[in-house]
């Protein structure tokens, strides 16, 4: 192979991370990206990397699953993590970020980059050639030309799931008399802004939420729903007290004004540094706009809400992992391709920068004659591989990073040291991954 050219398509958190990867490796790399001439149904920025459902990034607690993953993946060099750090907002224990701020500098560092070409332009065709790599990172809204090409080559069907995104309120439009910060089980004021609900309140919200109108998906589109992001009047239909012990779980958000915890509680997140815009945490939905307006002016404190961006419903779209993906991330039949986030059958941003940057350092290995190498299953980045490769595909689903995925006990730990336990043993094994990485690439003496 005389080249060291990968092609990249999609210019999202995979997509831009496993461009960085493979660049820093030395490949030249051409990175497609469809905005700003034409957009999907979820983004409005030029920006890449933009930034949809939320602004969190979930724990950043090492003890969790997903604080472990990011960890890993800032040792391991990832580009978008360390932007995100530095792009932070306070949200308690969680990663958040602005997600201008992030979008731009992701952007910018992108397209400064002297061996990445920036092409615009929406590509709609999978177009093999053994000689140049592809790495596929279209994310969930993946066009219909394109998932048609992917499944042409695969002879596999595709499958949809559907995401929700919570709606954003302006700061100034809340109703502090009522709102109280804090974040779960801190004392004094944190990084939530929490509305409280007594009994009667929570019961005629729930009863509103489950007569509101929704949005109804196309004849041809089935109700298939990715548990880790469901709707809240789906969760709403499914008991009265379902979202009591879910996204309004008043537990640790004792009310400063009475002293006592709330029958309910819906948190607001901070969306940028400045603290002049929150988001509804967990509050996906796919009401109509004007429901979501007269619905979430019932929550206390909302009344007067000032709706900055409302929630929506779009497709997610992925392959089933386990018939197609071997551990590289490249596809069995066609082994020039390789799946990147969400696509490859993860969910979740921090899921879809790890596999972005898994699958542009092993193009970039494979085009400069190196082995790759997977990461052990011992790490939060190797548990995400195997239940890709290894998961029953006829029970396979899309899946955040989680500790169910880890390989089991070999001995018995308490439940309380689980944590600090995964943390150290995933940090010895990404320690030993790391060198064999580096003896692969190093010269033979002579």
């Amino acid at each position: 192979m005389t080249q060291k050219l990968i092609h990249i398509i999609g210019g999202g958190l995979a997509g831009c991370e496993a461009a960085w990867q493979a660049a820093e490796l030395g490949c030249t790399v051409k990175l497609f990206e469809m905005k700003p001439e034409k957009y999907s149904p979820a983004h409005s920025s030029d920006a890449l990397a933009e930034l949809v459902c939320s602004n969190s990034l979930r724990s950043n607690a090492k003890t969790s699953a997903v604080g472990l993953l990011k960890e890993e993946m800032r040792l391991s060099g990832a580009l978008l993590v360390r932007i995100a750090d530095e792009t932070a907002v306070p949200a308690g224990q969680a990663l958040a970020v602005n997600r201008e701020h992030f979008a731009a500098k992701v952007t910018e560092i992108i397209s400064a980059h002297p061996r990445i070409e920036l092409i615009h332009g929406e590509q709609v065709e999978l177009k093999r050639n053994p000689d140049i790599p592809t790495i596929l990172a279209t994310g969930p809204l993946t066009s219909s030309a394109m998932a048609e090409s992917l499944a042409q080559l695969t002879g596999k069907e595709r499958l949809a799931f559907y995401d929700a995104i919570a709606p954003i309120v302006s700061y100034e439009s809340l109703d502090m008399e009522i709102i109280y910060s804090k974040s779960r089980w801190q004392d004094g004021p944190g990084d939530y802004l929490n509305c409280p609900f007594t009994k009667e309140q929570y019961l005629a919200f729930i009863d509103a939420l489950g007569k509101g109108k929704t949005v109804p998906l196309k004849e041809f589109e089935e109700e298939k729903y990715f548990e880790g992001c469901l709707p809240v009047e789906v969760m709403q239909s499914r008991g009265e007290d379902t979202l009591r012990y879910g996204p309004m779980k008043p537990v640790g958000l004792r009310d400063p004004k009475t002293g006592r915890d709330p029958y309910a509680a819906v948190q607001l997140r901070m969306e940028n540094r400045e603290g002049s815009t929150y988001n509804l945490v967990g509050f996906q939905t796919k009401l109509t706009y004007p429901e979501q307006e007269r619905i979430f002016r019932m929550i206390p404190g909302m009344e007067n809400a000032d709706f900055v961006r409302l929630g929506s419903i779009h497709r997610n779209t992925f392959v089933c992992a386990p018939d197609l993906l071997n551990q590289s991330l490249q596809l069995k039949d066609a082994p020039e391709i390789y799946l990147a986030g969400q696509l490859s059958g993860v969910e979740g941003y921090v899921e879809s920068m790890a596999m972005g940057m898994l699958a542009g350092i092993n193009a970039a290995r494979s085009v400069l004659g190196r082995a790759i190498i997977p990461p052990p299953p011992q790490t939060a980045l190797g548990a995400l591989i195997f239940h890709l490769t290894q998961t029953d595909p006829d029970n396979f689903q899309p899946s955040n990073v989680n500790f169910g995925l880890f390989p089991a006990w070999e001995k018995k730990v308490p439940k309380k040291l689980r944590g600090e336990k995964r943390l150290e043993i995933s940090m010895a094994a990404l320690k030993k991954w790391h060198n064999e990485l580096l003896q692969e690439d190093s010269p033979p003496p002579s």
